[in-house]
């Protein structure tokens, strides 16, 4: 997404555009920090802002579904642009890309119709010198990387809260429902469809549900190791019916 700002100021300053980017991380990178932060910069450098691309609640893995940094290339790449630098928070906003070369490749196409790139939370100037290339090069290893073991951890985290028995994530089956407890085990009360817990200790584990659908679930189950085990004869469709609804349940 992007925009224009409201009330550009009309001197002789060096015109920027901002990208700012946010995913699900700490605080100090919201996008209105990072806003913040580059304007504090321009003032200091001498530019104005002329035009905001943003991409709240992104991550910086892929390109994809981020169309503030889209928009943004298009506009260079197309010369819809009446700016000649691109101010951003720090390397790590403008991507976590697992391969660093794509990041510099899309700072390239900056750099090659002309729009600088700066990094105004960064210790360097990004002048093209060759300690500017190799501490670039660094950062955006290590952005990479960081999100390569965010993923592990949370990869690790969920496994371990899985095998004590906690549900994380998505609708529960036909009989059952999301109850919520908190860090002691208490109960909390059932979660309804489109409800989450609001305290991060708090777990979600799952409870039976009405009776009459465990009535069903259980004539389904019977059904179905009857069909399974046994020489009854059932319809074809109703025997597919069958184990479609049991398999459903166990996934």
């Amino acid at each position: 997404m992007n925009w224009p700002d409201d009330n550009p100021e009309q001197d002789n300053r060096r015109k920027a555009a901002q990208y700012v980017r946010m995913s699900t991380e700490h605080q100090r990178y919201s996008t209105e920090n990072q806003s913040d932060a580059i304007r504090r910069y321009a003032d200091e450098r001498g530019y104005q802002i002329i035009k905001t691309y943003s991409d709240a609640g992104k991550s910086g893995l892929r390109i994809e579904g981020r169309d503030g940094l889209t928009q943004l290339l298009e506009d260079i790449q197309a010369g819809r642009t009446d700016f000649d630098t691109v101010l951003v928070y720090d390397i790590s906003r403008w991507g976590r890309f697992q391969d660093a070369d794509e990041s510099a490749y899309y700072e390239y196409i900056c750099k090659r119709a002309g729009i600088a790139v700066e990094y105004c939370a960064e210790q360097f100037e990004n002048d093209g010198s060759p300690v500017s290339t190799i501490v670039k090069g660094v950062k955006r290893a290590m952005a990479g990387e960081y999100s390569r073991e965010l993923s592990q951890k949370v990869f690790a985290g969920q496994s371990r809260l899985i095998e004590m028995g906690y549900r994380q994530g998505g609708p529960p089956g036909y009989g059952l429902r999301r109850m919520l407890i908190d860090e002691a085990g208490n109960q909390k009360g059932i979660l309804t469809r489109g409800e989450h817990k609001s305290i991060q200790t708090d777990r979600i584990t799952l409870v039976p549900g009405p009776e009459d659908e465990i009535a069903v679930m259980n004539q389904i189950f019977r059904c179905f190791f009857a069909v399974s085990y046994t020489h009854i004869t059932l319809p074809t469709k109703q025997i597919v019916a069958i184990q479609v609804a049991a398999r459903s349940l166990t996934q």
